[in-house]
């Protein structure tokens, strides 16, 4: 009886050892100075009534917002810590004095959950007023405070991209002056500004804003446009040491400049196009945008192409956007995952054991750009690249969008203990029906 008593608790005690090795693995703690020095964004998205407005691509404004935030929550890095704040979602009344109140943390910032953040996202409906200013107030203290973590406010990157579609509608607290108060702290907050309407005081007072924290402001007027600036912004604070270096694109791949990861600036003439090289392994994804833009009078009605083709010519993915006249950049942006093994690569070098050989990526930009009567032509309009080449999407992140997020460690630590549980218990019964026999 004593000896099986002994056995059944080592038995017992071998299954929690096993479930809390499974559970808690080394590194599940995360490191806090890592998490203190993480960039953080925090997307502050004007949700009042003025929203409704069906004028882009077809649909509403709110619409396109939200397809817009889906998208950059799906190619957010892993490393930036994001939260979503509101303004103008909450309060449908005439009193000015609580509708200036209206802004509200909808996602707090912090490690990401993709699926958590869209289920917020998808909640929201045009409601109210514009209280930019409490705003741009609220979402500096989001930042500080990590989300409301409790942790300090740490030295990592810290941006606020704000996009709206109307002016503030709570003077006398003047949104410009609530920038420039932020930037007087020293405590190295950036704040992008979006605008959705091709308005001329919209346009100054979002601009007034940027400027004051050394951000930029960007007018959009099509949905994948906002798709692009806002990665675009997300990706440069998750990079905040990149430097932006000049290049010169040639008129073909097989003299192209060879690019790394990395922000890059160039001159394109009109009606130009433009190639460069970014080299790509087995397992990772080449992620690039380009923006162009018009420093000058243009003509209406103009447009980029960003192609990523082989070096055989083959194209394999493209992102395009046009303009008409209304915006001052033009963005446009593509990703390419290039996969660990396959029958064979985009450039035909694949193996017939089905490995992937590395890759050279071919990146074309064309622009349709052409100079307004009377203007110089010449030096070519600015061009910016952005080069990131990451590790592809791994096995968690695939379960993480089916939505188990992260508790998808635990779901398989329930199974694992509970096959090797059965396991034991049958050799156990086993065991003590021999000993039975026996006796």
């Amino acid at each position: 009886m004593i000896r099986r008593q002994r056995l059944a608790a080592g038995i017992c005690a071998l299954l929690a050892a096993l479930a809390a090795g499974i559970a808690f693995p080394a590194g599940a703690v995360a490191d806090e100075t890592s998490a203190q020095n993480a960039p953080k964004v925090d997307l502050v998205l004007d949700v009042s009534g003025s929203m409704r407005a069906r004028d882009i691509d077809g649909q509403s404004r709110m619409a396109a917002a939200k397809q817009a935030f889906n998208e950059v929550l799906d190619a957010t890095p892993q490393d930036v810590q994001l939260g979503i704040r509101t303004l103008g979602a909450n309060y449908p009344g005439n009193d000015r004095k609580t509708g200036c109140k209206d802004t509200a943390s909808l996602y707090p910032v912090g490690p990401l959950n993709r699926t958590d953040a869209k289920t917020a996202v998808a909640t929201l409906a045009p409601t109210g007023w514009t209280p930019i200013g409490p705003a741009l107030l609220k979402a500096a203290d989001d930042l500080n405070a990590g989300g409301g973590s409790g942790e300090t406010a740490g030295t990592g990157t810290k941006r606020i991209v704000l996009i709206s579609d109307g002016e503030d509608t709570c003077q006398p607290l003047d949104p410009c002056e609530v920038a420039r108060a932020i930037a007087s702290k020293g405590i190295g907050l950036t704040i992008d500004t979006l605008g959705l309407v091709p308005n001329t005081k919209l346009r100054q007072q979002l601009s007034c804003i940027a400027e004051a924290t050394g951000g930029t402001y960007t007018s959009v007027e099509h949905a994948n446009q906002l798709t692009d600036r806002v990665n675009q912004l997300v990706d440069r604070a998750a990079n905040p040491v990149v430097t932006p270096v000049a290049t010169r694109g040639t008129n073909q791949c097989t003299d192209a400049p060879s690019l790394k990861s990395g922000l890059y600036t160039d001159r394109e003439e009109f009606g130009q196009q433009r190639w460069y090289k970014v080299n790509v392994n087995p397992g990772q994804e080449l992620r690039t945008s380009v923006s162009v833009s018009a420093d000058r009078a243009v003509n209406p009605d103009y447009g980029v192409l960003l192609r990523a083709v082989t070096t055989r010519g083959r194209e394999i993915v493209r992102g395009e956007s046009s303009g008409t006249g209304r915006t001052d950049v033009i963005s446009t942006g593509l990703r390419y995952p290039k996969p660990e093994t396959d029958d064979a690569s985009t450039d035909g070098s694949g193996s017939d054991d089905g490995t992937v050989t590395p890759e050279t990526v071919c990146l074309q930009v064309t622009q349709s750009f052409s100079a307004a009567p009377g203007v110089k032509t010449t030096p070519g309009l600015p061009l910016e690249l952005t080069v990131d080449v990451v590790d592809g999407p791994d096995q968690a992140s695939d379960v993480a969008s089916f939505g188990l997020g992260r508790g998808w460690w635990l779901l398989g630590a329930l199974v694992l203990t509970g096959f090797v549980a059965g396991l034991l218990w049958g050799w156990l019964s086993r065991w003590r029906v021999a000993v039975w026999r026996t006796n």
